[in-house]
């Protein structure tokens, strides 16, 4: 039994923009709206769907024409006190936390939850969603693409930092029996 899971990463946001840590509620802006909107009647049939649960994943996948539902295992990865706040102001107030939580994915400087927890969360829901055959599509943070592509492949965690997924992109991933396959560089629409 075979399963498929496509990854949409949500449509471009002001956070995006601006390297900011999203709180889940910052919106996709006109142009990604858009943009998601002209690529939906290029997305391949899925059996099931699901979506982070932020308001740019959900806005992405409705404007994909996806009936996704919530899946809190795919919520973003809880950065605590970092959140709402940019990648430069919280390196100015705590370079020490910020260089510690990148070279460790077993810190969470910010209080919230380490990379490694979001990679196990993920991980979790990748498998379980194997067990039923079929395709999924989910509609996903960027860091929950790079959290089931270290659990998918077998990467060692670092190299979470080292995975770039950008805005409104496929990542498809195909398996059995806890084997996951990568296919890359399918734009959105391309068949199997």
């Amino acid at each position: 039994m075979t399963s498929r899971v496509t990854l949409i990463s949500p449509a471009v946001t002001s956070a995006l923009r601006e390297a900011r840590f999203d709180d889940g509620s910052c919106e996709v802006d006109a142009a990604g709206m858009r943009r998601a909107r002209s690529a939906a009647a290029l997305l391949r049939g899925a059996d099931r769907s699901a979506a982070s649960p932020s308001t740019r994943c959900r806005q992405t996948a409705e404007a994909l024409g996806l009936p996704a539902p919530e899946v809190p295992a795919l919520a973003a990865l809880d950065v605590g006190r970092w959140r709402g706040r940019t990648l430069t102001e919280v390196s100015a107030a705590e370079p020490d936390a910020v260089a510690s939580w990148l070279a460790d994915p077993a810190r969470a400087p910010h209080g919230g939850e380490t990379v490694r927890e979001l990679c196990d969360r993920t991980g979790a829901w990748l498998e379980d969603t194997a067990r039923t055959p079929g395709r999924v599509t989910a509609v996903v943070e960027p860091d929950v693409v790079r959290a089931l592509l270290v659990r998918a492949l077998g990467l060692p965690e670092p190299a979470f930092w080292r995975l770039d997924v950008r805005p409104l992109t496929a990542v498809d991933l195909s398996g059995r029996a806890g084997r996951w396959n990568l296919r890359v560089g399918a734009p959105l629409g391309e068949g199997p």
